[in-house]
């Protein structure tokens, strides 16, 4: 049976729904939280309160605009890690009540896994198996991705996420939140050779951003205490530089995965594969070596139900399904 669900995403601070039907993505509604701009991040507890607000009417326009009732679905899907705990709260409570409420299964996704099967939402699609980079504001990873529901991380980051460290960059910049695309618009007419920043190398595949963080605070503490005026006379120069910096180190170790795996195939996802500088880089990148690139639409980058949809199909043709005790889990890790 090719089923009808429903999937719930809430890890962070946007509220969303989709519908898939069929394998195909039929409504995907989300509701963005602009409580946290003046916080200049997310805050935990007003995200909580804002996915409490924002589900049920999600909801109800995902079912609108797949033009379904509740009565019609097979199953429900949630987020279940990793992200923040209350975030996630919400929206596996409102799943789990919705299903035995319908006398349905239930459906666990894991966030990072369903940002990488957001490739098979729209052609093209990679073929398998593919080495996807996951890039967000929490993770950075390079999976190896050998089934739809079958995936090994090759290597991630021993610290922070490339994500936090676009944010804290901006953050340190002046740039309002969020951060991290404002640095990109402005990186775009910028001199990306103008400053040099660290390239840490670590050991395999794995990435380290602590440094690199660091490098630029100082970097900036030292240049405006020569001159108050530094960053705003070279705004766009700096963000240039520190993108740059960033995309390098993504890039150095997704080559070498890439060579010393002999796969061609080649994907990015999660929320930093919005970034412009990234996802031109990885098309230059795919002419000198050869790759097969896969990049998903802007809507399906960021935080998105569509994707957790994605993944509950086939988890659900696969047989994989959740007890009404399935708990949210802020740390949770891909196993397969």
């Amino acid at each position: 049976m090719m089923p009808t669900i429903l999937a719930i995403e809430s890890s962070c601070d946007d509220t969303s729904a989709a519908v898939i039907k069929d394998g195909k993505i039929g409504a995907n509604i989300v509701a963005t939280q602009a409580v946290h701009e003046k916080y200049g991040g997310v805050v935990p507890e007003l995200a909580s309160r804002a996915h409490e607000q924002n589900i049920i009417p999600v909801v109800s326009q995902a079912l609108l605009t797949a033009n379904i009732t509740k009565r019609d679905l097979n199953a429900v899907a949630f987020t279940r890690g990793p992200g923040l705990l209350g975030a996630l709260l919400v929206g596996c409570s409102f799943a789990k009540s919705l299903a035995l409420g319908l006398h349905i299964p239930l459906i666990e996704v894991n966030h990072m896994q369903a940002h990488i099967l957001a490739h098979f939402i729209e052609e093209p699609k990679p073929a398998f198996p593919f080495l996807c980079l996951t890039v967000s504001g929490g993770h950075t990873q390079i999976v190896l991705v050998k089934d739809y529901l079958q995936m090994e991380i090759l290597g991630q980051t021993s610290d922070d996420a490339v994500g936090e460290a676009f944010d804290k960059s901006a953050k340190l910049l002046g740039l309002p939140y969020p951060g991290g695309p404002m640095l990109d618009k402005l990186a775009q007419t910028g001199n990306p050779d103008k400053y040099s920043f660290p390239i840490v190398n670590m050991p395999g595949y794995d990435f380290s951003f602590s440094g690199i963080k660091t490098a630029i605070l100082n970097f900036i503490k030292n240049n405006t205490a020569q001159n108050p005026d530094f960053i705003s006379q070279n705004l766009p120069d700096i963000c240039a530089s520190i993108q740059q910096a960033l995309i390098l180190t993504l890039m150095k170790k997704l080559v070498l995965a890439a060579q010393e795996t002999g796969i061609k195939e080649i994907a990015i996802a999660g929320g930093v594969s919005a970034n412009s500088g990234l996802r031109r880089t990885i098309q230059e990148y795919a002419k000198i070596y050869g790759w097969n690139t896969y990049i998903p639409a802007f809507e399906y980058c960021t935080d998105n139900a569509a994707m957790v949809a994605m993944n509950a199909h086939y988890k659900f043709l696969a047989g994989q399904f959740s007890n009404q005790y399935a708990s949210p889990d802020p740390r949770l890790k891909m196993t397969f």
